[in-house]
């Protein structure tokens, strides 16, 4: 097979984001995933401010709003025991709302761009296992075809993109340099008609739940606590459990999603894994997303994280194929990385416990919030690349009057 420059296993938001900039910026780029295109995965859905930024400023943004997207303007906290907390989307350079789309929307968008850019997309592509030279650098991978052949894709870096389990950091065995301990277990549906026309969190009673407007007219609603107590509740089965998390939680969430009857959509799980920090770079190597960071669901800003790594990932391996040192550029993207998402992380550990009550939760999200903040700063600053990377228009806007967004959405 043809030699790549850059060769990206996992096609999801991570990998494809990276594959689309590094093909815009003039690599060659082989994408590598496993599944289907278009396929649906579990997600939390939510963008923020960093993400929908990122879409804005690849000039992706207006797909997304024209897949039917909508545009998030508002977020409500409910606290037990207190009144509601509406806040509003500030509206930025860039980000006019927020948005949550369906994972085979996103995904499907981000992936048909890095075609577009010249990354040679490879779908229902296993990768079984790394090629390596006489001195053990990565030097590519071997992938079964959809036909059953073995196939060597050789390139001087290999980028792995390929999730909490990454096949690429056990092969290289990517040592874990942070070790989460908590996890949220959550159960999902789809609920159509469900009338948010923003995000809607609620907090209580060692538990959480949130409804999420999503793609054709549906909302995303979640419950989520601890592993422990979602299997016990379980033994019941999902839906006397999605049931008794959304009453002890309580509030005007449950009341919007009860008052509509029972959803037909069927019930979806997570089970909950503790986050990690593994070293994300070695000889040939890379991790991107979930691979070399993960941290629980429940500040739902995966996806956004996966967006901001890519492009600091790709500007690292730009400057590799340039000729800079291998390990001094990648060593900077993961500094970087690991400055931007410390805080987030370690408040993310806090509310995942859940250990709190309401006037404690409160001062977290807060603090979720103030997280956040330093990776917009960055990503505003940044110099925007030339056409095509420029933003292409923000779709649907929420006021131009609308006042600075609180709690854990900014």
């Amino acid at each position: 097979m043809t030699d790549y420059d850059v060769v990206v296993v996992g096609g999801r938001v991570a990998g494809a984001s990276t594959a689309l900039l590094l093909a815009r910026a003039g690599a060659r780029v082989a994408l590598v995933d496993r599944g289907r295109r278009c396929s649906d995965t579990v997600s939390t859905h939510a963008l923020m401010r960093a993400g929908v930024l990122q879409l804005s400023r690849w000039g992706l943004l207006d797909r997304l709003v024209a897949a039917g997207t909508p545009p998030v303007c508002r977020t409500t906290f409910h606290h037990e025991g207190r009144r509601p907390v509406e806040v509003s989307i500030r509206p930025s350079t860039g980000v006019d709302a927020l948005y949550a789309p369906r994972r085979h929307v996103l995904d499907t968008i981000l992936v048909d761009a890095a075609a577009e850019a010249g990354a040679e997309v490879l779908h229902q592509t296993h990768v079984t296992a790394l090629l390596r030279d006489g001195h053990g650098r990565v030097t590519g991978v071997v992938a079964r075809a959809t036909d059953g052949r073995r196939v060597p894709i050789t390139a001087p870096v290999t980028v792995g993109a390929d999730g909490i389990s990454s096949m690429v950091a056990r092969a290289v065995d990517a040592p874990v340099e942070v070790q989460g301990r908590a996890a949220s277990a959550v159960l999902y549906r789809y609920v159509p008609g469900c009338g948010a026309s923003g995000y809607e969190w609620a907090y209580g009673g060692r538990a959480a739940a949130g409804v999420i407007p999503t793609n054709g007219g549906e909302c995303c609603v979640f419950v989520s606590s601890t592993p422990e107590r979602v299997r016990r509740l379980r033994r019941q089965g999902a839906e006397a459990a999605f049931d008794a998390l959304l009453g002890i939680v309580g509030g005007a969430v449950a009341e919007n999603v009860r008052d509509r009857g029972r959803p037909g959509g069927r019930i979806r799980g997570w089970a909950g894994t503790p986050g990690h920090v593994r070293r994300s770079w070695g000889p040939g190597w890379a991790l991107v997303g979930d691979a070399g960071y993960f941290k629980d669901p429940i500040t739902t800003h995966g996806m956004t994280d996966a967006l901001r790594d890519a492009e600091l990932l790709t500007d690292a391996l730009l400057a590799v194929l340039d000729g800079s040192a291998e390990a001094v550029a990648l060593a900077d993207y993961q500094a970087t990385r690991d400055r931007l998402s410390r805080d987030l992380f370690e408040v993310t550990e806090e509310v995942a416990a859940y250990e709190w009550h309401a006037d404690r939760v409160q001062v977290l999200l807060r603090r979720v919030s103030s997280a956040m903040r330093a990776e917009v700063d960055l990503l505003e600053a940044r110099v925007p690349r030339p056409a095509p990377w420029s933003a292409a228009g923000a779709g649907a806007p929420c006021s131009a009057e609308a006042p600075e967004l609180g709690g854990h959405h900014s």
